[in-house]
């Protein structure tokens, strides 16, 4: 930090709130230096993370060296990037040597990693300050285990904050972390976004390694990053993408700077929308935010098209066909061997997984390509498609508690674990609040690797309202 350089810390008001590229700004012109931010959100997670419970292993100790590591870098005019200095977190399933990892499992909660997950070198890479391991659900399922932390959310007592990110979605939105990973194998980093007010990307499968991250359903897992504002989004994103040697599935594309593609006009950008799949199960206040969003979009200059999605009234039992059969592979070292070790919610996932037939697991495999075609064949009339997130405002957090009826997750997923299935990136962005004041959200899907293009779309309307803008009362 330069000597001569304005002591103005003291005077930034909410300096936890600030962009990721506002609080990188003023790391990299030495109005405060990393020590100095990341000392500030650790006294905020030690505040008030004690009721939120986002935070599974808060890693102080690391955190303040990769901080001091940073200043020493910027004061010999190294320069690493927008994360250079700046304090984020990972979900609990990105492996790390620096604390345990714990998959949201009491079975593992002692587990130290030989070597970090590739996104957490590459975050660390770019110069981002890793304050800790973001609590999750069990697995990445649905339900907490019961004797591991069950995230609070910050907006209204008992209400759900999203699976499995939960922990990444309650940090992000209080201002303890400027940023965070989740991962997303039906909706788990849009639906807790989408929950806590917050911008969300699942980008194109393949284009963020899994390498060291712990499975729920290898074909269908996506890791990405959560954060307050869509450029903060494409920050994290740019540093975390790209082909890597360890995972064999991630795709040999080049990453472009998404930062550097905000801002410009969406004039002439064609948003598909097909009335019937987005409002015949939506909540009237879901269907409002949906309709403003629509003339958000058309007041940009986007051209809203008519198109026609194919039918997911089958996806849910072959989702979760696949899921749970990948699910049963993945911990097939623990299970049954040590059932008792499993909360009530996954073991009934495992359970179904152990039972599923190889005739049933290729019919899912065969729906699954059908689908992929059927959509692929629907965005040959648009450049992405605007669906909701969730049809309802946020439900209450106790349903999570046990085993979810087949058509209660259908109704939870049917806009988000259909872009699990096809593999393409997907946007989440605030767009409204409910009467109780709690956040909900919509979606904007893309064609594969089309990640800049929603990264554009989503930032002109971040640019036309103040959604995001939204911070939940803590003290």
């Amino acid at each position: 930090m330069d000597a001569k350089a304005p002591h103005t810390f003291a005077a930034i008001d909410e300096l936890h709130y600030l962009s990721l590229p506002g609080v990188s700004e003023l790391i990299r012109t030495g109005v405060v230096s990393p020590v100095e931010v990341t000392r500030a959100l650790l006294e905020r997670i030690a505040a008030l993370d004690g009721r939120l419970r986002s935070y599974a292993t808060v890693t102080a100790e690391h955190a303040l060296e990769g901080a001091r590591r940073a200043e020493a870098e910027l004061a010999q005019g190294i320069w690493r990037g927008p994360l250079h200095g700046v304090p984020v977190a990972v979900k609990d399933l990105c492996d790390t040597t620096f604390a345990p990892t714990s998959a949201g499992t009491f079975i593992h909660r002692e587990h130290m990693a030989a070597a970090n997950a590739t996104v957490v070198e590459r975050l660390e890479g770019a110069g981002a300050v890793i304050l800790g391991k973001l609590s999750m659900t069990e697995g990445a399922w649905a339900g907490h285990h019961p004797k591991m932390n069950t995230p609070v959310s910050p907006w209204a007592d008992g209400v759900w904050t999203g699976a499995s990110s939960s922990g990444s979605g309650v940090a992000t939105a209080a201002g303890l972390c400027y940023g965070s990973l989740g991962s997303d194998t039906g909706g788990s980093i849009r639906l807790p976004s989408t929950a806590c007010g917050l911008t969300g990307m699942k980008a194109t499968w393949g284009r963020v390694s899994r390498a060291g991250v712990w499975a729920l359903a290898d074909s269908l897992d996506h890791v990405g990053p959560m954060t307050r504002t869509v450029a903060d989004a494409a920050v994290m994103l740019r540093a975390i993408a790209g082909h890597d040697s360890k995972d064999t599935t991630t795709l040999n594309a080049a990453v472009p700077d998404y930062l550097a593609g905000l801002g410009g006009s969406i004039a002439g950008l064609r948003i598909g929308l097909d009335e019937e799949y987005v409002f015949a199960t939506a909540a009237p206040e879901v269907a409002a935010m949906m309709r403003e969003a629509i003339a958000v979009f058309t007041s940009l200059g986007a051209r809203i098209v008519p198109v026609t999605f194919p039918s997911v009234s089958e996806m849910g039992a072959h989702w979760t066909t696949i899921c749970a059969t990948e699910c049963a592979a993945a911990h097939g070292a623990t299970y049954p061997s040590r059932q008792d070790e499993y909360g009530p919610v996954l073991t009934a996932l495992l359970e179904i997984g152990h039972a599923a037939t190889g005739k049933g697991l290729a019919e899912a495999m065969q729906y699954r390509l059908k689908l992929a075609g059927a959509v692929a064949k629907t965005m040959l009339d648009c450049d992405m498609l605007l669906v909701p997130a969730i049809p309802t405002p946020a439900p209450l957090a106790d349903m999570f508690s046990r085993s979810m009826t087949a058509d209660e997750f259908d109704g939870l997923t049917r806009f988000t674990a259909v872009f699990d299935m096809t593999g393409q990136p997907t946007l989440s962005l605030s767009g409204g609040v409910d009467v109780r004041g709690v956040p909900m959200g919509f979606q904007l899907a893309g064609q594969h690797l089309g990640e800049a293009q929603l990264f554009a779309a989503g930032h002109a309307f971040q640019g036309a309202t103040s959604w995001h803008a939204r911070h939940p009362t803590l003290s």
